[in-house]
């Protein structure tokens, strides 16, 4: 009799109101095997992973561990059964100690006293083992994204858990420490521990992946060997469609600077001189912790600039808040979109339209009618698929997320954005739409800063590359020079 499976759903349904959003939905996980999840944002990959983590009831069908059926009705059961779930979204205690949060809930010692020495011995090990500079005691608010989330990673692989979901757990990592994930995962395999993976880097999937499931509008599409499936074969069962053009750019020829940076410096970027022309796609390269994200934050006023200049259309600007870069004619979409880009609790109108209440506010009442028809251009415009423009902007997908985000700046008419990370954590297909919006935009005379760490991404849109190292710019190459080696090279000293 041969084994059984170490996870089996099967038939699951789950509906929202309006939503179908799982219909019949099938997978498997073997012991000691790597399943991907493959799907556009709003596919039903999260809300499958829900259902098994007890975050959400299923409506309809089974779930079987090890051959006997499981009933998973809250977040408690799902550990129970030895379920763990990394999720995108970073949940940790930030005013607590990397290894407090390591052990939540499972603290060691007795009943009257929490062995602490304990804790850390061990989370300092696991910190070492992931080649981490940090000290088990390192709050977790002082750490960067990257860093939070391979503490969310300790802490799941610490957890005894039989059954693992990373949900896109390499976005915000740098390639040292992907390594370091990807051998853990090995390990783990060796275990027999079962590992549910969801990415967008379909790179990733050969490196690290057994199989791969691939689901579209809440439905289950097919399954396949990694090694016996293509990306194009993966892409075009993702989207239904043959993508063309993936990287749409026409590129910019212009030379009027519409702003220079001079000498920028603060506590995290050292000397930092640029210029951006109009109607560019200035991409900005680099290692994590290169200074990408800390310039653009300094130049938007989020974080204070302790010395240096900025020149928009020749004339020096003093932006010390977001308010003064609005002034300026400044937008800036942000690496974390849900924390700083969004109120996820509001609605698709008010997301697009609440940083231009004065244009229909006036004398205490609301132009309700204008405030529709201008989140109603937008929604058209980019594409936004929402049931309505009262939905919660949370409950969308990724992808959508960003462009509400993107549509709440394009709404205040700027003349300069930053994107930080733009496609972080979309699929392929709302990708390839976010391209063409920066493509139109650029074509508009928009100038765009766009920080990524899809070198892709970088080589496909920008028509120069700022390269960053240790806070201060390497090199600035052309799109005629910039290919994967010549930015590495600059990014890592050689």
């Amino acid at each position: 009799m041969s084994e059984p499976f170490l996870l089996e759903m099967n038939g699951i349904h789950k509906y929202f109101p309006g939503v179908h959003a799982l219909d019949d939905v099938h997978m498997d996980l073997h012991k000691g095997e790597v399943h991907a999840l493959l799907g556009e944002n709003g596919a039903g990959k999260s809300t499958l992973i829900k259902v098994l983590g007890g975050i959400y009831t299923k409506d309809g069908g089974e779930i079987y561990i090890n051959g006997e059926k499981a009933e998973i009705n809250s977040v408690k059961d799902a550990q129970k059964y030895g379920i763990s779930i990394i999720h995108q979204e970073i949940v940790l205690v930030p005013e607590m100690t990397i290894a407090e949060n390591v052990f939540l809930g499972n603290e060691e010692g007795s009943r009257w006293r929490v062995d602490m020495r304990s804790m850390i011995q061990k989370t300092q090990e696991l910190l070492d083992s992931f080649h981490m500079n940090l000290k088990a005691t390192d709050k977790v608010g002082s750490l960067n994204i990257a860093q939070q989330q391979m503490v969310e990673i300790i802490r799941a692989t610490y957890s005894k858990a039989q059954i693992i979901v990373m949900d896109e757990p390499t976005s915000s990592l740098s390639d040292k420490e992907v390594d370091a994930l990807f051998d853990t995962i090995r390990e783990l395999k060796k275990e027999g521990i079962g590992i549910i993976y969801i990415s967008h880097r379909m790179s990733e999937l050969n490196q690290i992946a057994d199989r791969v499931s691939v689901f579209r509008d809440g439905k289950y599409v097919a399954t396949r060997n990694v090694k016996d499936t293509s990306v194009d074969e993966l892409i075009e069962l993702m989207v239904g469609r043959h993508i063309d053009n993936y990287y749409s750019r026409d590129y910019c020829t212009s030379q009027d600077v519409v702003m220079e940076v001079k000498h920028l410096s603060n506590a995290k970027v050292h000397d930092v001189s640029f210029d951006l022309r109009r109607g560019e796609v200035l991409g900005f390269s680099g290692l994590v912790g290169a200074g990408r994200t800390e310039t653009m934050r300094a130049i938007f006023g989020m974080d204070p600039k302790d010395s240096g200049e900025i020149l928009i259309n020749g004339k020096p600007v003093e932006i010390t808040s977001s308010k003064d870069a609005l002034a300026a004619g400044i937008g800036y979409v942000p690496e974390n979109r849900r924390e700083e880009g969004i109120f996820p609790e509001m609605s698709v109108q008010f997301n697009e339209t609440f940083k231009i209440l004065s244009e229909f506010i006036h004398r205490g009442g609301v132009d309700h009618k204008k405030e529709t028809e201008i989140a109603e251009q937008y929604r058209e415009e980019l594409s936004i698929r929402t049931p309505s423009l009262q939905q919660l902007v949370g409950n969308l997908s990724g992808g959508n997320q960003q462009k509400v985000v993107i549509a709440s700046w394009l709404a205040a008419n700027p003349q300069i954005l930053i994107l930080d990370e733009p496609t972080r954590g979309i699929d392929v297909g709302a990708k390839a739409e976010i391209y063409s919006i920066i493509n139109e935009l650029a074509k508009k005379g928009v100038s765009i800063i766009m920080v990524s760490s899809e070198m892709p991404e970088i080589i496909g849109m920008s028509d120069r590359v700022v390269v960053m190292r240790s806070g201060e710019i390497s090199a600035v190459l052309d799109h005629t020079e910039a290919d994967q080696v010549t930015i590495m090279k600059n990014a890592v000293n050689i």
